[in-house]
């Protein structure tokens, strides 16, 4: 009886770690951007000439890049829905083989979608790089989570995209066995590339790049805990 009523709760014990560490890293990340603000400015002057600007946003292959980005997500969220059609249709669509479709598809819509795009992007109104009196725009630049009027809409933090590259890692993270190494080296290549493409374009900081990463990191694994892991035990 001891050991049974043991193992859940050492199971819950293990499954919050990964909550505690994107709880943690996000606390301590965001408490170095505040004490560093300076850091911000110094990664996006790497990609700034006073002649130029952030020429590299009218590089063509890192344009293509950045374009990619939709339509890799699209072609994921296709693939992920298919399958599931397709269970559906052979009748074996049980609730073992539902958990990490809907664990991802809930995934992109309440980080990326609802959390990053809905929320922060829209209400903190953080200027981009582009738009600061530094690099040639004329607005004042604000620390991270610090909520101002500098912009109105679709601003600076978070980075959406750098959010739903994140969640195409996750999705890597929980393709088959023989094929998961390989698929999440190259969405770690492929969203690290999107992400930093932000930062060259004068888009995004990269305490936001950095934070969205973490932020979406903590609510995949929310809902980890809450959808996969809490079935399986």
């Amino acid at each position: 009886m001891s050991t049974i009523l043991a193992n859940p709760a050492s199971s819950g014990a293990r499954s919050n770690h990964p909550i505690i560490a994107f709880s943690f890293a996000i606390l301590v990340t965001s408490a170095f951007f505040w004490f560093f603000p300076d850091v911000d400015l110094v990664v996006s002057r790497w990609f700034f000439s006073t002649s130029d600007g952030f020429n590299l946003s009218s590089d063509a292959n890192l344009q293509w890049l950045r374009k990619s980005s939709p339509w890799v997500i699209t072609g994921v969220v296709a693939f992920i829905l298919a399958g599931m059609l397709r269970a559906a249709i052979d009748g074996t669509l049980a609730w073992y083989r539902l958990r990490k479709p809907i664990w991802l598809l809930s995934g992109l819509a309440l980080g990326p979608g609802l959390l990053v795009n809905g929320l922060l992007k829209e209400h903190w109104g953080r200027p981009r790089p582009i738009h600061l009196n530094v690099f040639g725009g004329d607005a004042e630049h604000q620390m991270v989570w610090v909520i101002s009027d500098w912009c109105d809409r679709n601003c600076s933090f978070v980075s959406g995209e750098a959010a739903s590259s994140a969640w195409l890692v996750a999705a890597a993270l929980v393709t088959p066995k023989p094929v998961r190494l390989a698929a999440t080296a190259t969405a770690l290549v492929y969203a690290g590339s999107l992400s930093l493409n932000r930062i060259a374009f004068g888009g995004h900081f990269l305490s936001d790049v950095v934070l969205s990463w973490l932020i979406c990191g903590l609510v995949f694994a929310v809902l980890h805990r809450v959808i996969v892991e809490r079935q399986e035990g």
